[in-house]
This record gives C-alpha cells, structure tokens and sequence, in this order.
C-alpha cells in the first residue's frame, strides 16, 4: 500500500459563542477519519481555529465589557475544552486572529491584486450616525416593505419570506444604537471572481472534488452569472486592515479561509514541517476540507478562486455534510433541544455521541436526526449489549480458570476467518466516510459473535467436567471477536479502544484486526463502558434549558429592545410581539382566507427559509413559497390542510412566482406553527 501524504480540517468555529451539538458533528465526522487514514499507516495533519473577525464579535465584545481580544481567548478556551472532551485530536486548534494569518491574507491580497483580480467601485451603505459605523444587513432592522411585519432584518423576512435590500426597510433602524440609519458612500475592493468563472466550473465539476448533488447546485450560481465579491469592510471593524489603507479591514470571510493555512503554518513552525509543500501549486499532497452545506458558496468558488488565482494548490476534496436535528425537528432552545457541547459532556460519554452519529453518518450531504430514544436504544444495544458484553461473559472465566491465558489455537476457524473478512469493506467505507456502512459490517459481525458464545455457552461448559480445553478454547474465541470488533470501531470509540488495548495486554494495530491472539496473557477484566440511563438524557434537556436561561440574564439587553422605534413596554415585560395599530372590519374583509391541502411540498435550492408548497384551494392549485423550513420537513406538510390567503396579489420572486400566503404563528425559527382547520373542512372553504 503507497503511503498517502495529506492535511485535513474542519470549518472554524466562528467565536463568538459556545460549541453546540450541531457543530460536533462535523469535527467529529473529520476525526474519524483522520484516526482511521492514520491507523492505515498513511502521514496526515489534522488542523482548525476559530474564526475570530467580524462585526458581531466587536459588538460582543463591547456588550459583556471587554476587548475583542478578550472575549475570542475565552471562547476559544471554551472550543478547546469541547474538543478535548469530545476527543477530537487535532494537531493544532489556533486561531485567525494571528500573525501567522496577518502575513498569509496580506500575502494572498497582493498576489491578487498582481493578477488584475482586485478593483475598487464606490457603494452605498446604512451608516449609524451614532454609533459611526456602516451596518451588515443583520444589524438593521425595520418593517418588511412587503407584508409590514415589523422588526425583520435587513436582508429578508421571517413572515412573508421576501428578499429586498436593506435600503427598501420601512422604518429601519440600527440594532446596535436605536438610530435611525441613513445612506453613506464608500470604496470598497472587489474580487473579481467572474474572471475565474471557467476554472471554478471545470474544478468543481471534478471528480471527487464536491458530492454531485452538490456541484449540480453550483450550477445555479454559474448560470446567474458569478458576482464580483466584496472582500473589505470599513472601520471600525475587527478584523486585519488592508495593506496601504488606514480604514479598510478584510471582511472576514477573505481571511476566515485562509485560517486553515494560518493554523497549519504555526504547527509547522513549531515541528519543522515544509509548509510549502502542502500549498504550492503543484503539491502531490492531499488537502480535504469537511464543511456543511451552509457554506458550500465560500469553500466551493470564493475559496479555491483565492487559492488558484494565488499561485496556491486548490482542495482535493471538499466533504459536505448536512445539519443536526433533535428528535425530527430543529433544535429548540425551548424544548432543551438545542444543547450545548459542555452540557452534553456534563451527562453523557463522548463515545456514546460519536457512535451514534457514525452509525447514521453517510458521505452524503443530508441531515442527520438525534433521535434520543433511538440514540439511548443504539449504544446500549451495540456498544455495551453486543460488543462490551462480548469480553465481559468470556474474560471472567479465562482469568479464574487458566491464569489469564488464552488457548494456543483457534476453535472456530471460519468464525475467524469471518471476522478478518470485513477488513476491507470496513477500509473502504471509512475512506469514503460512509461509517454508516462501516458500522453494519461491524456489528453483523458482533451479531455472528454473540450467536457463537451463545450457542457454545461457556457458563454451561465451566460447570462440566472433562471441557476445560473446550471452555478456553471458546473463551478465547470471544475474547478474539471482541478484538476484532474493538479494533474496527478504535476510529469511533479511541476510549473504549485503549482500555480494551490495556486490557488484552497487546496493542492492536488495525491492520491486524483479524488475526487471533494465542498463548496470550490478558489482564482482568474491569467495567469498559456502563450503559446510558435516560435519566441522564432528561437530566441533560433540563440542563440544556436552564444553561440558556443563565445565558440569556447575562446577555446585556440588545439595543433594539430599548430604543426601536414603535417598540413598547409589552414587548419587554411579557415577551410577545406588540399587537399592531387597529383595523376596522371593513380592512378584515378585504383578506380572503381558504383552506387548502398541500399536494406537494420541497425544499428550494439557494434560499434558506423556503419551502414550495404546492396547495389545492377548491378553485385550483397554487404555488406558495413558505418562509418555514426551519420548523417543517417537506414531507410533513404533503396532505395536510392549510389557511391559504387567496387574494394576495401574486409575486415574482427570485425562485419562481409565489400565489398567495400559509396562515401561521409563532415568532420564526423553530417557533413556526402552520394552522389548519378543523376536522370536517373542505378545499376551499372560506374563513371567516
């Protein structure tokens, strides 16, 4: 086997709050494989940080009464200790806000700009007066120009789902100050990624470089036209100012990148590593990057346009995966859901998480549900009733009986044969991260194993005479598919895996997984895992609702509470939205509601909050696009009956004409509620 060469990271943490469940999936997907590319013996370097420039931390950091500097060391303090807990080995977790990372951006900038791919264009942005800074989108606020609800941010709604320029706000104002924004010229540099357009389509469409469903949704983006980049952002900002400016700072997905390089060139300063040869343009190394769908933009063209435009080596691999959801829905701050890496780590092992999330882990980019009945089932099922159990009813007896001795031969020569067999689809599937297949081949094998010491009964053999020879031989036979299955999972379970290495007294190279040990001393056997208790689940989902409750009556309250115009005191003593100015009912009956049954219903590609919806309403069928995909699966909504407004004048939108509106509550996010009639309502039917 040729030995392989490469560096892998996960996407940085952004640091401005702690780890939560969802991001644990990715650094967990990402250890996996690099501890199983170096149990194969290949040469790999494993890096991240975090992602420490921005506008928000700024803010943040301003809020809670420090200095950015301040606040991204103590929540990377906070990512390292969730890391470690969650065994997550990375050679080096830094972070961007380095000097390493200052040279490279300022390095990367020039080359750029050496090319002819960095110019410059003047453009109109909300400034605060007060606060004396340009606005993000998400830092304005106002009433939607389309539907009039109030308080949406600058860049969508969250009730009608429209899209507008922040520009377009009724009543906009900053949520950093209270004011009211207004417009302000300024030169920012560009990227002029449209330069790059036939080499990120060629690179992109590579083998291996992207999943496929995930380079046919780029296509969408080249057939629009790719868009010069904005790369700066005017002071203040947080962030490395632009090499011969005083007041321009890279916005902060220019160097967020460029972090894996940073990371990496101070691991190699300290370990007299060449780090050229892992960048340069013609580099024979490997370079795999794991991210979720949410940033495929950046790492898929923004990022390897940088890298290839810069005389740089583009990604071999870039691995996508999709979100977490808890029990079939989003994440939910109000069901205890949405739980914290540190919270989990108080209640459960680690090993139980990155079981559980192998078990189900595809190299597909599709969501992953933590089903917590299912996930208490799993791991006390596989990893303690097929594969713990499978040393702990043999181990016993080959202790008090022969010394801790194994037998000198092998008793079941094809079980044996068997449990060598699966080494290479095993191999296979953790190289193609389909540890989801990885994990069936190896509990099969647990399944045949436990059958055996079953049907041989060794508590039964230990009570007869003349079957000493017997009783070893089939004690030792466990003890051998149970080193066969540890082995497998060591990529999975490296806790479980180093007990169980101290307890058969040998190490076990993966490569020899199959093969038997004999005339072997083991040592005794001690309690390897315990099973999970589902007191410990509902103990943690308290946690999880009291941690946020601490969270929140320590977060300073936000500008916007105390200063919005139209904001009243109903909003801040009770919590619900303030009811909006009355209407007569001649306004009421201007709406015309009918009840409708979703016939179809899909996610839409580019948008982050749609879905479209296809509803019958008696007079015919409309197409709905529905700002509620983070409360709804698609398929939850097919065949079940809505309150459509019918008379909405119909809208051109950017993924296709919308025909009306789905009547729901609730304030967004996962807090959407789709109402529906009662029992006994026709298609069509009016409300009333």
């Amino acid at each position: 086997m040729q030995k392989r060469s490469m560096l892998v990271t996960s996407a940085l943490p952004y640091a401005n709050g702690p780890l939560h469940l969802g991001h644990m999936l990715e650094h967990i997907q990402s250890d996996i494989f690099v501890r199983f590319e170096r149990a194969m013996g290949h040469e790999v370097y494993y890096v991240c940080a975090d992602d420490c420039h921005g506008t928000p931390i700024m803010i943040k950091a301003h809020n809670e009464g420090m200095t950015p500097e301040q606040l991204i060391e103590k929540i990377g303090e906070g990512h390292r200790a969730d890391m470690q807990g969650f065994l997550i080995n990375y050679d080096n977790y830094y972070k961007t806000h380095s000097e390493e990372n200052r040279v490279l951006s300022s390095k990367m900038f020039e080359t750029l700009k050496k090319e002819g791919l960095i110019f410059t264009r003047e453009i109109s942005q909300l400034y605060d007066p007060v606060k004396g800074m340009f606005l993000p989108d998400r830092f304005v606020k106002g009433t939607c120009p389309r539907c009039g609800a109030a308080d949406q941010y600058g860049d969508n709604c969250e009730v009608c789902s429209a899209t507008y320029d922040p520009t377009e706000l009724k009543n906009p104002y900053s949520t950093v100050s209270g004011a009211t924004p207004v417009l302000k010229n300024s030169v920012h540099y560009f990227f002029d990624l449209p330069k790059l357009n036939d080499f990120l389509h060629e690179y992109v469409n590579r083998e291996g470089v992207l999943p496929p469903e995930m380079a046919h949704k780029l296509d969408e983006w080249f057939k629009q036209g790719l868009k010069p980049w904005d790369l700066s952002r005017d002071a203040p900002y947080f962030g490395f100012e632009i090499p011969g400016t005083s007041d321009k700072y890279f916005y902060v997905w220019l160097d967020a990148p460029i972090g894996y390089m940073a990371s990496f060139k101070n691991f190699c300063d300290r370990q007299g590593i060449d780090f050229d040869a892992f960048w340069k343009e013609d580099s024979d190394k490997e370079l795999y990057h794991f991210i979720g769908k949410d940033i495929l933009y950046f790492h898929s063209l923004f990022w390897p346009g940088e890298l290839h435009a810069a005389h740089c080596r583009v990604p071999t691999s870039i691995f996508v995966h999709g979100y977490v959801t808890v029990n079939g829905a989003k994440m939910s701050k109000s069901k205890g859901t949405f739980i914290q890496a540190s919270t989990y780590l108080k209640h459960l092992k680690p090993e139980c998480l990155r079981y559980y999330f192998a078990s189900k882990m595809t190299a597909d980019p599709v969501d992953l549900d933590l089903s917590l009945d299912d996930f208490v089932a799993r791991v006390n099922s596989d990893i303690v009733g097929k594969t713990v159990n499978l040393a702990s009813r043999t181990a016993g007896f080959i202790t008090k009986r022969f010394e801790g001795r194994l037998s000198e031969s092998v008793y079941d020569h094809e079980l044996q044969e068997r449990a060598a067999s699966i080494m290479d689809k095993v191999c296979k599937a953790y190289d193609s991260r389909n540890y989801a297949e990885a994990i069936r081949e190896i509990m099969a094998l647990a399944d045949e194993a436990n059958r055996f010491i079953d049907r041989e009964a060794p508590w039964v053999l230990a009570k007869q005479e003349g079957t000493e020879e017997k009783l070893q031989a089939v004690c030792t036979q466990g003890l051998n598919l149970y080193k066969a299955l540890i082995t497998y999972l060591s990529p999975v379970l490296p806790e479980l895996y180093a007990k169980s290495q101290e307890f058969l007294n040998h190490p076990l190279p993966f490569n020899e997984a199959g093969s038997p040990l004999l005339g072997h001393t083991i040592n005794s056997f001690k309690p390897l895992f315990a099973r999970i208790d589902p007191k410990a689940v509902e103990a943690m989902l308290e946690d999880s609702k009291q941690d946020l409750k601490t969270q929140a009556a320590k977060t300073p309250a936000k500008a916007e509470a105390k200063s919005a115009p139209g904001d009243s005191a109903e909003t801040e003593e009770n919590g619900f939205i303030p009811l909006a100015p009355e209407i007569t009912i001649d306004d009421f009956m201007k709406l015309d509601l009918r009840v409708g049954t979703v016939l179809s219903a899909e996610e839409v590609e580019g948008a982050r909050k749609l879905l479209k919806l296809k509803v019958d309403i008696g007079l015919g069928v409309r197409q709905v696009f529905a700002g509620i995909k983070s409360a709804y699966k698609p398929e939850e909504l097919v065949g079940r009956q809505v309150i459509l407004v019918a008379n909405l004048k119909p809208r051109q939108m950017k993924f296709g004409l919308s025909e009306g509106m789905i009547m729901a509550a609730g304030e967004g996010g996962a807090d959407i509620f789709v109402l529906s009639p009662d029992t006994g309502a026709k298609n069509g039917d009016k409300v009333h």
